[in-house]
């Protein structure tokens, strides 16, 4: 099955590392015209750097916070205005994780913490959706993906409360969009990974576990190995594509087993 993204123009958040920049360079690669985005603004540069468009492709740098909606929907206009169809065909919501925390009694969490995740997870998606919609309506259709992740379906490893609870919330997002945005051709989905090192964060809480512990998540996983991102984007490519026409409001768990 030949998946093709020529002369289409395709958004990435959370593109600096681990799974958003492979699933930038893999939509590059198949020919899309990649806007990738992150407010690591240092870092975006070596990820174009780093890409190996073909058949067409590009990928450009954009630094911004997808928790500033008005950032947002400034960002989504210039793309729309800059791009050859002036229209978004898929956008990838990968901005998001931990950032930094670590577990707490739910005591001992404060405004703050709780806040920051939830932000860039389920508000972030928000933000974007909103300001990407009105362009996609106006094209007759579009493909949005959401990255949640397992903990969204189930108990989160992190132990972190809002990390589970944002999850599970983009998860319910999906769905609901899904059901708003299908009459107008625009197809909504999920992909939850399982546990990956890809970022600092996910390496530390790895290391936490010890080699003992190590070696019992893995043998935990059905196929016996943790995921790369690359196994994330190719299930990014086919929910985007042509091929997934009639699959809207799902959620695809990529985690190596049941």
């Amino acid at each position: 099955m030949e998946i093709g993204f020529e002369q289409e123009t395709v958004l990435v958040t959370g593109a600096v590392r681990g799974i958003g920049r492979c699933i930038a360079h893999a939509f590059a690669a198949r020919g899309a015209t990649v806007h990738a985005a992150d407010i690591l603004a240092a870092e975006l540069d070596e990820v174009v750097a780093s890409a190996s468009p073909a058949r067409g492709g590009a990928i450009l740098a954009h630094p911004f916070d997808i928790t500033d909606s008005a950032a947002v929907a400034d960002r989504i206009a210039m793309i729309e205005k800059d791009a050859a169809n002036n229209r978004i065909d898929v956008v990838i919501h990968s901005a998001g994780g931990v950032r930094g925390q670590t577990a707490q009694p739910i005591e001992e969490v404060d405004d703050d913490a709780w806040r920051e995740i939830f932000e860039v997870n389920v508000t972030g998606a928000f933000n974007l959706v909103r300001a990407v919609t009105p362009g996609m309506k106006r094209a007759g259709g579009g493909r949005i993906v959401i990255i949640s992740s397992r903990a969204g379906l189930g108990v989160s490893l992190t132990g972190i409360q809002s990390y589970a609870m944002s999850k599970a919330g983009q998860i319910g997002f999906v769905r609901q969009l899904a059901h708003e945005l299908g009459p107008f051709a625009i197809r909504v989905n999920a992909v939850a990974p399982g546990f990956m090192r890809t970022s600092p964060d996910y390496e530390r809480q790895w290391q936490s576990y010890g080699e003992l512990g190590q070696k019992e998540m893995i043998e935990r996983v059905a196929l016996r190995r943790l995921g790369q991102p690359e196994d994330i984007a190719h299930a990014v490519l086919f929910l985007a594509s042509q091929q997934a026409s009639w699959i809207t409001g799902q959620t695809l768990a990529v985690t190596g087993g049941p």
